[in-house]
């Protein structure tokens, strides 16, 4: 009785359940685009509360198991996947069992596949016992994705390079309300850079964002807002709706199509048919 109850302990404290969080983009310059192909970004990207659901635990073999908001695709092409194939791979892991619970919608700009692959690597660390620092934790969420390693410190950090270069800012927005409206439009990553319009103004995200949010309406741009608004009307109406309500601040995040409005006061849900959230910061 004494030994079973021990071995019960055991598995509890085996069990890794966590939280990875979407996030939204508080402002993104495209720079222009680098020698490697890639693009030089300028951004401010803050978690909000809003998470998927994942459970890691030792296993005899390899399982994963996906539930919730169905993801398209195979199994291993999943970033959970890669992040433990990642991580047995250059640590020799023993195998796991892995759940993950989808509630962040998928190429919404939300960043939920990201933060996923990275808590992955956070789990696998403890579970294991790794011992790894964060640097070391970026390095390697940095193989599988350019947003993947702002995921391992859960604060609002200033990105830039092709988004793993980041630098902690201080920025309170409690109290503050978010309204999240996601149109379930996909635009994909080569639609969205074929047609954004370089940022050109003088001004950084980090110095426009020292001013007061009620200033941000006229200089927190998104680069990929023009092009995403021409081509798809409904994105630009959602924005203007946003500000109606009374939004001091409504954005498109990342390279969309999720819209975002900031809120001093509890906004209502307008939108039943559409992937809508309302929360306090």
């Amino acid at each position: 009785m004494g030994e079973s109850y021990k071995n019960c302990l055991l598995i509890i404290t085996l069990r890794m359940i966590l939280f990875p969080p979407a996030k939204i983009n508080l402002g993104l310059n495209v720079l222009r685009k680098r020698e490697d192909g890639f693009h030089e970004l300028d951004t401010c990207m803050i978690p909000i509360p809003l998470t998927d659901v994942l459970e890691i635990l030792p296993s005899k073999e390899f399982s994963f198991r996906q539930t919730g908001l169905l993801i398209s695709g195979e199994s291993e092409d999943n970033l959970v996947v890669k992040a433990f194939n990642l991580m047995q791979k250059e640590f020799d892991l023993g195998n796991v069992y892995i759940h993950l619970l989808k509630n962040i919608p998928m190429g919404a700009g939300l960043g939920g596949g990201s933060a996923d692959a990275t808590y992955t690597i956070l789990a696998l660390n403890d579970l294991f016992s790794l011992q790894l620092s964060s640097e070391r934790m970026r390095e390697l969420a940095g193989e599988l994705g350019s947003d993947c390693p702002f995921f391992v410190e859960n604060s609002a950090q200033i990105a830039q390079g092709r988004g793993e270069i980041l630098q902690f800012i201080a920025l309170n927005l409690e109290g503050y309300y978010l309204k999240i409206i996601n149109p379930n439009i996909h635009i994909g990553t080569s639609e969205a850079y074929d047609g954004v319009n370089l940022y050109s103004g003088a001004n950084s995200i980090k110095d426009i964002l020292r001013a007061p949010i009620s200033a941000w309406k006229n200089d927190l741009q998104n680069s990929f807002e023009s092009s995403a608004f021409e081509k798809h009307p409904q994105l630009l109406a959602i924005k203007n709706e946003l500000y109606q309500e009374g939004s001091i601040y409504a954005s498109m995040t990342g390279s969309g199509s999720t819209l975002y409005g900031i809120f001093e006061e509890k906004p209502t849900l307008t939108h039943s048919e559409l992937f809508e959230r309302v929360m306090r910061f």
